[in-house]
């Protein structure tokens, strides 16, 4: 059954339009008459980044539960990779965590993870909105009213988690720089790096529901660079707003994304032993570079859809443990079975031993351009992704490219973005195709519906 609300990461939307109180309660409910359908008055995790319709979606998804049966536990503001790991500790049913990660202060999301600690999958978000459009029942029990309480101490469970997985990590003498993005890291990410003994200079850790994102973090990294250009630190890391991604800069103000960052830790964990399967998951964004470096270096790489759920499935599938996505998503599976900005950082850190990031050598990039063409509406980009001339260009670029680099462009699943990738060897090669390929997108978009 095709999904119409949920999207690759939750139901996502403008809090108070299209992603109202009403919806909210409503998903809420359905996801726990469905989880009380096998676990009676089940137990539900709620999280939250800083945005200033977080208070109202969290009062939503509390009287959704409630309302199913179920017992709703209020965790606050915590990165989102905190939700599997208090779900796996303290034996929850469910967790709902409202975020739009990257996406503007306007914009919130909800979404929902099992009581294995995983997103839900997509058959089973089919079946929660089909239990919304009354397609299905929740099953035959008394009506029953849940209950809403605060649960205290989620923000020290949270690190205990992180300081138990990187307790031999020594940051004595390590200059860092974090940038929160105003979001759910501003007090996690900074306390754990003190902890670990590392000096720490923090960027955007004060939000005020409207700053988080805004000019900051792992979308915008400019004040990042200009610290790292300007300091003596030893690395910059950068959050995204729910704290499940993180880019890196060094020392000479270079982007390190999560290719690289990927890299660095697979070569680390093999050198440690530690690769489960000696292979890793990526995603088709992946540069050809991380390709060539895993070749060079014996590791088997498998490549999925874009999305940490997919590489998280690629993972479950052949027993390994490392993967991730070139925006900053890491998933290590001995830790958490999410992407952790935070123990993503200290991994990378771990991995570079006594080196500064400026001397990483974990693979070299084939020159990429990434252009994110937004478009009015949904419907314009499907007008755009479904074009019969845009596919003939991207055929003919593909084969101009052949045995060199490569054209990928793919819709987004939560905005109305079509993103066109290009690979060359030359950086002026890729920048021209790419341009050649927006202005067949644009024109696809605008032409009349119908």
């Amino acid at each position: 059954m095709a999904r119409r609300l949920f999207g690759t990461d939750g139901v996502r939307g403008v809090a108070g339009e299209f992603l109202s109180a009403e919806l909210t309660l409503a998903l809420a409910r359905a996801a726990t008459a469905r989880a009380a359908a096998t676990t009676p008055q089940p137990r539900v995790l709620v999280i939250r980044d800083t945005r200033e319709s977080g208070e109202m979606l969290e009062a939503a998804v509390a009287a959704g539960v409630a309302a199913a049966g179920g017992s709703a536990l209020i965790g606050g503001v915590l990165p989102t990779p905190a939700a599997p790991l208090l779900i796996r500790r303290y034996g929850f049913d469910l967790g709902v965590v409202l975020s739009a990660s990257h996406n503007p202060y306007e914009d919130n999301g909800v979404k929902f993870f099992g009581a294995d600690g995983d997103k839900l999958s997509d058959a089973v978000e089919s079946e929660i909105e089909a239990l919304l459009d009354g397609q299905a029942a929740a099953g035959g029990r008394d009506r029953v009213i849940g209950g809403v309480s605060q649960l205290h101490g989620t923000l020290d469970d949270y690190l205990r988690e992180l300081q138990t997985r990187f307790s031999a990590l020594d940051l004595s003498g390590r200059r860092i720089v974090l940038d929160c993005a105003h979001g759910a890291t501003y007090k996690a990410a900074p306390e754990i790096f003190r902890r670990l003994g590392a000096h720490v200079d923090v960027l955007s850790d004060a939000p005020d529901g409207r700053n988080i994102n805004a000019g900051c973090g792992s979308t915008h990294l400019d004040e990042l660079i200009a610290a790292m250009r300007a300091g003596d630190h030893d690395a910059g890391f950068a959050f995204d707003g729910d704290g499940d991604r993180v880019l890196a800069v060094d020392g000479d103000g270079a982007v390190v994304d999560g290719d690289e960052l990927i890299a660095l830790a697979a070569l680390h964990l093999r050198a440690q032993g530690a690769l489960r399967g000696n292979g890793v998951a990526v995603t088709v964004m992946t540069n050809y570079g991380f390709h060539a470096a895993m070749a060079d270096a014996g590791i088997e790489v498998a490549t999925t859809s874009v999305g940490d759920r997919y590489v998280l499935e690629a993972l479950r599938e052949r027993d390994w443990a490392l993967g991730g996505e070139q925006s900053g998503h890491i998933v290590e599976l001995g830790y958490a079975p999410s992407g952790d900005g935070i123990a993503s950082a200290l991994l990378t850190l771990e991995a570079l031993g006594a080196g500064s990031l400026a001397e990483r050598q974990g693979m070299e990039k084939l020159p990429q351009r990434l252009v994110n063409v937004r478009l009015p509406d949904r419907a314009a980009l499907e007008r755009a992704a479904g074009d019969a001339e845009m596919h003939a260009a991207i055929e003919r670029e593909h084969a101009a490219l052949d045995g060199r680099g490569r054209v990928l462009v793919r819709p987004s699943g939560t905005e109305p973005l079509l993103r066109v990738m290009v690979e060359a060897p030359d950086p002026a090669e890729a920048d021209a195709v790419c341009a050649r390929l927006v202005e067949r997108a644009e024109a696809a978009a605008s032409q009349p519906a119908g």
